[in-house]
């Protein structure tokens, strides 16, 4: 079977009936794409995609409790996307330059037919980077305020605030919160890069430290400093994240 003739199973994902209901509907006219199952929440969409599988999403982006690009960092990469969005000018503008589909509510036949054919023809070549993604979406929105973290089946939101230290683990990041320990797959730069300057410190080119832990900071030797949190941890500074160090704390 070649591509042409491929049956694309799809999940929709929107927290409003109504826009779902719209879709299928919408969906029936395209009987190339079958539609697995629908869900109304981010939550439901990472079990919904382990569960299924996909070749594509249809995705609201501003859904309450995860939102659509959260859903992205949460599963595996494979489907292809679609955003369904209310979204304004400026962030289709980010779209179309990352060369992503997406459909802007309410969207006609015409338009639905157009990112169908889209997908078809670029199945399997996947998404850009989705932190360079949600960035130029939303240039505005300020820094990081959760972490979003899968573990399974299950997923944790951890607010910033309660972030204690991030460590670097290869590809993955290890974030320290209330004396445990979640694994993520993302680079320590690119969480460095959302996270509140005034509140997270990049101490070590492997460890980012939330200032708020820091109990004091001890000199080992000459230009040998480490970073006591009020949790026991101690974590190396090098010289470069000493100097940031003191600029933050003044």
């Amino acid at each position: 079977m070649n591509d042409a003739d491929r049956v694309i199973r799809a999940i929709v994902v929107d927290d409003e009936k109504l826009a779902r209901k719209y879709l299928r509907e919408m969906l029936v006219e395209h009987p190339a794409v079958e539609v697995v199952t629908e869900c109304a929440n981010g939550f439901e969409a990472v079990k919904a995609v382990g569960e299924h599988s996909p070749d594509l999403l249809f995705l609201d982006i501003q859904m309450p409790k995860l939102d659509g690009f959260e859903v992205l960092e949460l599963i595996d990469d494979g489907p292809a996307v679609v955003f369904v969005t209310a979204y304004d000018q400026y962030a289709l503008k980010a779209f179309d330059a990352h060369a992503v589909d997406y459909l802007l509510k309410p969207f006609s036949p015409e338009r639905l037919a157009e990112a169908i054919d889209k997908v078809r023809r670029n199945l399997g070549q996947g998404l850009p980077p989705i932190d360079e993604l949600k960035r130029a979406a939303r240039p505005d929105e300020g820094p990081l305020r959760r972490v979003v973290v899968r573990d399974g089946s299950s997923v944790t939101i951890v607010a910033d605030r309660d972030i204690d230290y991030v460590q670097a683990e290869d590809d993955y990041i290890a974030i320290h919160t209330g004396g445990r320990s979640l694994l993520k797959h993302q680079t320590i730069k690119s969480l460095e890069a959302e996270l509140d300057p005034a509140m997270f410190v990049r101490i070590h080119r492997s460890t980012i430290v939330n200032v708020d832990r820091i109990d004091r900071i001890e000199l080992l030797a000459k230009d040998r400093y480490v970073a006591c949190l009020d949790d026991g941890a101690q974590l190396n500074i090098s010289r470069s994240g000493h100097k940031r160090l003191k600029a933050v704390l003044g």
